[in-house]
This record gives structure tokens, C-alpha cells and sequence, in this order.
């Protein structure tokens, strides 16, 4: 069984959905420990493709390392239909690149998420009706997926709100990094603990 998968998504793919791709891992490796490669996959993309190939933005490899997650060997890519169809779970920075996903592949539409979204929902979510956590990837994946399919339900078809966005940091200070990555913390934390108890 291939480990959960989930994408995060922003615009150029060098300071919010690293953020999130990193931020993600070392929620789960605090949980999980070594065992976090082989239960989950988290990775970032862009929706346009200027920076592909580029590092992240030095103030969000900054508060990366600040928040204990690692921020290196990192190179932005550009989102392509193959990055969704692999996705679990798609978190987005904004509404927009919601859109864009669903544009991409419209199947993924109920596995997609502008990620404070996903986060405000999650709340709802009653982690003793889903499948049993436990440290094994055939685990995970069920529990991810149930997970991913219970938030979509509470969903129950409402757009997402301006407040769930992320706002971008690119160009702002590193005041600015800190609280869009106390954002995304605030929604990956809680996923880590409701996919591994």
C-alpha cells in the first residue's frame, strides 16, 4: 500500500504550500517518528510555473527551521494533472487555486480544499468514527481516506470563506512568514493527530 498522499498547492510553490508540505511532515514525525516516510507523502506544487525548479523563499526556509521542520532539498515544480491524480487530499492556499485543481481534473473535486477549510471543518469530524489508527500504512491510507471523505461531507457543498485563505507572504517580512505558518500549523496539527490518533 502506497503511504497517504497529500498535495499542497499555492501559486509559485516557493512560500506557502512548502511551508505547508513541510510544516505537514513534522507534525506527522512528531506523532509517528521514523515510521513517518513509509505512512505519509506530503508534497507542494504551484499553479504557475515560474519558479519551477527554484528554491523556497529564504524567509519560509527561515520559519521552517524555526518550527524544527527541515527546509532543505526543496525545488519548486509546477502543478501538472499527474501531482492531483496522486493526491489523497489537495490543500489549497486560496479559492482560486481550488478552482484550478478542479479545472485540472474535476474528479478531485471532493478531495479539495482551500486548507483553513479543510481545518474549520476537521473540528467536526468525530476521529472515533473512522477506521482505527494505528502505525501501519495499510492504516493510514484507510483512515486518511475515510478522513478526507467525512470533512468532505461536512462540507455539504458550501464554498469555502475568505478566512480559510492564505494570505501570500511573498515580498512581506518575516513577521508576515510567522503568521501564515501559524496558520497552516493550525490545520496540519490537527490533521496529524486525526490521522494518527
Amino acid at each position: 500500500m502506497t503511504p497517504f498522499s497529500v498535495l499542497h498547492v499555492c501559486m509559485g510553490n516557493i512560500c506557502r504550500s512548502p511551508m505547508a508540505e513541510r510544516l505537514l511532515h513534522r507534525a506527522a514525525r512528531d506523532r509517528v517518528g521514523d515510521k513517518v516516510d513509509e505512512l505519509l507523502l506530503t508534497r507542494s506544487a504551484g499553479t504557475g510555473g515560474w519558479h519551477a525548479g527554484d528554491p523556497m523563499n529564504p524567509p519560509a526556509a527561515r520559519e521552517l527551521r524555526r518550527r524544527g521542520a527541515v527546509d532543505t532539498g526543496f525545488r519548486a515544480r509546477r502543478l501538472l494533472a499527474e501531482h492531483v491524480d496522486a493526491a489523497d487530499l489537495v490543500l489549497t492556499a486560496t479559492a482560486e487555486q481550488v478552482d484550478f485543481v478542479r479545472d485540472l481534473r474535476p474528479d478531485a473535486a471532493a478531495r479539495t480544499f482551500v486548507i483553513g477549510e479543510f481545518g474549520r471543518l476537521l473540528g467536526l469530524i468525530d476521529p472515533a468514527a473512522l477506521p482505527p489508527a494505528a502505525p501501519d500504512p495499510d492504516a493510514t491510507y484507510a483512515r486518511g481516506v475515510a478522513l478526507v471523505e467525512a470533512v468532505d461531507a461536512a462540507r455539504g457543498g458550501e464554498p469555502p470563506r475568505l478566512a480559510d485563505e492564505l494570505d501570500d507572504p511573498w515580498g512581506r517580512g518575516d513577521v508576515f512568514f510567522t503568521r501564515v505558518a501559524g496558520e497552516i500549523d493550525d490545520v496540519v496539527r490537527p490533521l496529524a493527530a486525526a490521522l494518527f490518533g
